[in-house]
């Protein structure tokens, strides 16, 4: 099997991505501490905890903005990357999920060939569809709500009151770190436990082609962006 190298992920999304990273881990530990202080004291007294928390709050919804901004003004990619089509819903999830859940562990290929226009799988896809404009926006809505619930008062109470967005704001956090552990594991489903995460820190990612019908379709599908050239690299 020959071996390539494809530029994946360019070095905005992967600041991005860390410093993403960085900050739901932050606001998953410190939101455990704030809503169990009885249990938890990881950062020290509560006060501190909060601060971290609405600080980190911040970040990842700027950094989500950002996120955005670059995907539909920059790239013009969004749509392409991260919206499931009709075929991916139709038999692309079942295959990538049979794949993840059977077919990996007797070294079976993996059935997505990532392209720089075609990163995410279909279970990616409609997870990250999920996670990007569903659970991510509503998170930092219902947080941002939360730390200015005196000034935004008539805001909070046509949201459904204090309660409410407390509960909702709680339930999307846990769906949000949920969400992270599954990630952790599945990038270590690639041809080395270790390749996805490697990827996403140099933007290159090692590819294998499985025999001429692979080769083929890689040939058919040539890159737009000469600086974006697959680098075939030796065995």
């Amino acid at each position: 099997m020959s071996k390539h190298m494809i530029y994946l992920h360019p070095t905005p999304v992967r600041i991005w991505h860390w410093l993403n990273a960085l900050g739901i881990v932050t606001l998953c530990l410190t939101g455990a501490q704030i809503r169990f202080p009885e249990y938890l004291n990881i950062f020290g007294n509560y006060r501190t905890a909060v601060l971290l928390h609405n600080t980190a709050g911040l970040v990842v919804a700027i950094s989500f903005s950002l996120w955005f901004f670059y995907y539909t003004l920059g790239s013009r990619k969004i749509t392409q990357l991260y919206v499931p089509g009709v075929d991916d819903l139709k038999r692309g999830v079942l295959r990538q999920a049979f794949f993840y859940f059977f077919l990996y562990f007797f070294g079976c290929p993996n059935p997505h060939h990532a392209t720089p226009d075609s990163k995410f799988n279909p279970m990616q896809k409609s997870a990250y569809l999920a996670i990007m404009f569903v659970l991510v926006p509503l998170v930092s809505l219902t947080g941002i709500l939360l730390m200015n619930v005196s000034p935004l008062r008539e805001l909070v109470i046509m949201a459904g009151g204090l309660k409410l967005l407390v509960g909702l704001h709680f339930l999307m956090a846990c769906s949000l770190c949920a969400f992270l552990f599954t990630h952790v594991y599945l990038t270590t489903l690639g041809h080395t436990p270790l390749a996805h995460t490697k990827s996403m820190w140099t933007g290159w990612e090692e590819e294998e082609d499985h025999g001429e019908e692979a080769e083929k379709v890689h040939q058919a599908k040539p890159l737009a962006d000469p600086a974006l050239v697959r680098v075939k690299a030796s065995s």
